[in-house]
């Protein structure tokens, strides 16, 4: 499936299709245009994974048949229209994971809205930034909804007591959002399995949820009332999941907890539990792991047969007794991940390109990613629950006759928002490709819901990779695969005048769509496949590298040398021919969201050269990859040091050498790169640390450079991460080198206190303002500081650098200092500590080589190299 361009007034031409469906085309881009409304016999519509973006026309309420609506993992932009409140046959509303933003609308006297889709099951909505309060009338007690889904958005307020009329519910996800009530009668939904309500600023008593039948229940990070652990938990027999860290939960853990016949997973750490910790003695159940890190258990009684559950409590005072087990001390490695396994044959030796079948059969696999929102187990090493899902997608498959051997799934593991991503592997049966009429069965079966997981898996979507080894030998080609790709399922004559019509719907906008990639594809003119690379450009100190040499510099892109992973894609270790190690951050195939960021990363880093800046040696674009090469930076970043993931002692001392370097690669971008750069995305996770313990500041995915016109100020969307987001920028839209400065501000304050700037709704900022007293001892931050700073020890300038980081805050930017001038002061700072400001850091101490022997992460772990786009439960990117 590789469909490109736009749409543009002339589907209208299809007025009889019933089906569209243009997913997976991540070449088809542009605004979905008004006239979709005169396809009025649609009833699915479906349009996941493409790059359509811009406003979703209001003429979609006027597509009255339609039962499947699913356009998500787009960038659409603006507002949901009310007009969706008129498809009163909507079965599934899928808007998630785009750039949504305003209000949920609910009908007025005159005005459709979503309260009124009465026979809707599924309201998708997450991963988005819708923001205000949720309407109370968006729920009614005559509604069907099954699943209702709003996490990651910007909502504020609280949830309305009229969620619980809707007693259909079996899945409810608020999380990550900005939401500080709890409705009294949300034990009421009593068919709700899976509630996620984490990372939000709920306050008041801890709920009781007695009357419900959770299997899953997420609540981290709120600021509850202090209550002992509730007594209501271990009288859920059904619970597999129980995620309460940072809920200010106290007391002793109940035993009869860990009696639950199917819990898999416990995750209470950051809390004030105390007393011994008694897993009981029932084996008999699932349990995997009891995560009780940081809070004030002092003492474990070990049962025989529990030497299966990996049991955290590191950060407890049972760590400092003599006798106690290292391995409750410590915080365990991964295990191996779960992969289809061979089916009672040898794995074969493929040639290149193809992979060996469940089967044994050598063959191109159509692969992908399976997504599923709102899982009810956490067990990712079952393997008969993924054999489950094998065999009801092989089932699906047959019911609808496709031509697949077998189906392959790897890989299980939990994203940022808490989702299940699976990789997928499909199999042909009889030759070694598919051709691209059963591609896009596949794709039609998997898009348009008629696949059914098995029910403990929930509400899922799929993504599927661009299939680049086609066996045409039907006699398919590829003018009718544009029309199969249109509407795979309009049936008979309506079929064969679709194709007729999709022929010469393509002939027309071959050219068109041509001229709208290379307006919009920043790599229109890098193509190099043509000339040996003539088309790229020679950027000042950066290679262009190929595929191939990527490939052999990493062992074939080897597990060995994976290092790392997020949303954008995965890290690569790698050994130049000169013995050199380099860091390859590879796109993960069919999700290359990064475009425009990978070109700004490459132009901006090719020409800054700075001891504090991360060092672009190359990058690779070509077979739809994306890579960058840069220079190996050993020790991970700031960000992990703080938060102890990484294993390094940070002292006083140490962290003021890191704030100078950091500082000064900041002031680099500002005031010596010609022209100025504003980095527009500082934060501790972007600032690493290699073998020295020297800072470099990193991702220049979202930098903005300044034109001559430009300087003092540019008007531009609104991009950064928030808790570091300059708030004058973010109500202005106006950029300038201070917005970089507030963000390093807050930066500063996280290197003081060792917190992340947003924990349990609490902001950083105003958290030190509100404590400081200049008339006192350590201006009254004791409580706030991080106790590995040494407060034990002389910590000299330690004022000056608050007061320092609290004019980078300043909420007018003309009062905040210059990068200059914040380097200059950093330096007063460390002569004051009896330092010299030029001297280069030592060498990596004995303590921190010791210390990082038993680390169990790797420096490049999900936040290194990440584009700012990855991450939506936590970034601004208003538009």
């Amino acid at each position: 499936m590789g469909v490109q361009g736009q749409l543009s007034g002339d589907i209208s031409l299809l007025v009889e299709l019933q089906i569209l469906d243009l997913s997976y085309n991540k070449g088809l881009r542009g605004p979905l245009p008004a006239s979709i409304g005169n396809l009025k016999k649609l009833t699915n519509l479906i349009l996941v994974g493409c790059s359509f973006s811009g406003p979703l026309p209001d003429s979609i309420g006027s597509l009255q048949r339609l039962v499947y609506l699913s356009l998500n993992s787009n960038g659409f932009t603006g507002k949901i229209p009310p007009t969706i409140g008129n498809l009163s046959n909507l079965y599934w509303l899928d808007l998630a994971d785009n750039r949504l933003d305003g209000t949920i609308p609910v009908s007025t006297g005159t005005t459709p809205g979503l309260d009124m889709l009465v026979n809707t099951k599924h309201f998708h909505f997450g991963e988005n930034r819708l923001s205000g309060t949720i309407p109370a009338q968006l729920f009614r007690s005559e509604m069907t909804l099954l699943h209702v889904l709003f996490d990651s958005n910007n909502l504020t307020g609280s949830i309305p007591s009229t969620l619980g009329l809707v007693k259909t519910l079996e899945v409810v996800r608020f999380d990550r959002n900005l939401l500080t009530g709890l409705p009294l009668n949300l034990n009421n939904l009593t068919g709700v399995t899976e509630l996620y309500l984490s990372n939000n600023g709920f306050t008041g008593p801890f709920p009781d949820l007695s009357g419900m039948n959770l299997l899953y229940l997420e609540m981290s990070n709120n600021s509850f009332n202090a209550s002992v652990f509730p007594s209501w938990i271990p009288t859920m027999q059904s619970l597999t999941t129980l995620m309460m860290e940072a809920t200010q939960v106290e007391g002793e853990v109940p035993a009869d907890l860990f009696s639950l016949p199917f819990l898999q997973t416990v995750l209470l750490s950051n809390n004030k539990l105390n007393g011994t910790l008694d897993l009981g003695t029932n084996n008999a159940n699932q349990l995997q792991v009891v995560d009780l890190q940081n809070n004030q258990i002092s003492g474990y009684t070990n049962r025989p047969g529990r030497s299966s559950v990996d049991v955290i409590l590191v950060g407890n005072p049972v760590c400092q007794e003599s006798g106690v087990s290292e391995t409750l001390c410590t915080i365990p490695l991964p295990t191996s991940s779960y992969k289809t396994p061979p089916n009672n044959c040898v794995p074969a030796t493929c040639s290149s390109n193809q992979t060996s079948s469940p089967n044994c059969k050598c063959a191109y696999p159509y692969t992908g990613l399976l997504v599923f929102r709102a899982p009810s187990f956490s067990d990712l090493e079952n393997s008969t629950i993924f054999e489950s899902l094998q065999n009801a997608m092989m089932n699906s498959f047959r019911l609808n006759q496709l031509p697949i051997d077998s189906v392959s799934l790897s890989n299980p593991r939990k994203d940022s928002s808490e989702y299940l991503d699976l990789d997928l592997q499909v199999f042909p049966a009889s030759q070694v490709s598919f051709n691209r009429t059963v591609l896009s069965e596949i794709g039609f079966v998997l898009s348009n819901q008629t696949f059914k997981p098995p029910k403990q898996f929930g509400p899922f979507y799929f993504i599927g990779d661009v299939y680049q080894f086609f066996d045409d030998s039907t006699g398919s080609n590829k003018s009718s695969n544009t029309g199969i790709i249109i509407g795979a399922a309009a049936g008979g004559s309506a079929l064969f005048l679709l194709l007729l019509i999709a022929g010469f719907y393509a002939y027309r906008q071959k050219k068109k769509a041509k001229r709208a990639t290379e307006q919009n594809n920043p790599f229109a003119h890098w193509d190099s496949s043509k000339n040996q690379g003539a088309h790229v450009p020679q950027l000042k100190g950066a290679r262009c590298f190929s595929f191939d040499e990527l490939k052999k510099y990493t062992n074939n892109f080897s597990d060995a040398n994976d290092v790392g992973s997020g949303g954008y894609g995965k890290v690569y270790r790698g050994t130049l021919a000169n013995g050199q190690l380099i860091a390859i951050k590879r796109a993960q195939q069919g999700s290359l969201q990064g475009g425009v960021e990978f070109k700004t990363e490459i132009e901006l880093l090719s020409r800054v050269h700075h001891k504090n800046l991360v060092s672009l040696l190359g990058f690779c674009f070509e077979r739809g990859e994306q890579m960058l090469v840069y220079e190996f930076v050993a020790n991970g970043s700031l960000g992990d040091s703080l938060s102890g993931k990484s294993g390094i002692r940070m002292d006083w001392i140490r962290r003021l050498k890191v704030t100078l370097g950091a500082a000064r690669g900041l002031a680099y971008l500002h005031e010596l790169a010609n022209p100025p750069i504003i980095h527009r995305d500082i934060k501790s996770t972007n600032i690493l640390l290699d073998e020295r313990l020297n800072a470099k500041v990193a991702d220049f995915g979202l930098s903005k450079p300044l034109s001559d016109t430009e300087k003092g100020h540019v008007t531009t969307q609104v991009k950064g991460t928030m808790g570091y987001l300059d708030p004058e920028y973010y109500m202005t839209q106006q950029l300038t080198e201070k917005s970089d400065v507030y963000s390093f501000g807050v930066v500063m304050l996280e290197i003081l206190t060792g917190r992340r700037p947003i924990e349990r709704g609490r902001y950083i900022v105003r958290e030190v303002k509100m404590a400081m007293d200049r008339t006192k001892d350590l201006y009254n931050l004791h409580e706030l500081l991080d106790p590995g700073i040494g407060l034990e020890t002389s910590l000299k300038g330690i004022n000056k650098f608050v007061d320092l980081a609290m004019k980078c805050v300043q909420e007018s930017g003309s009062d905040r200092p210059t990068m200059g001038e914040v380097v200059k002061e950093i330096e007063n700072i460390l002569q004051l500590a009896g330092l010299n400001p030029n001297a280069e850091s030592a060498s990596t101490s004995a303590s921190y080589e010791e210390a990082s022997k038993g680390s169990p992460r790797h420096p490049y772990h999900k936040d290194s190299f990440e584009y700012s786009a990855s991450f939506p439960s936590s970034k601004i990117d208003a538009q």
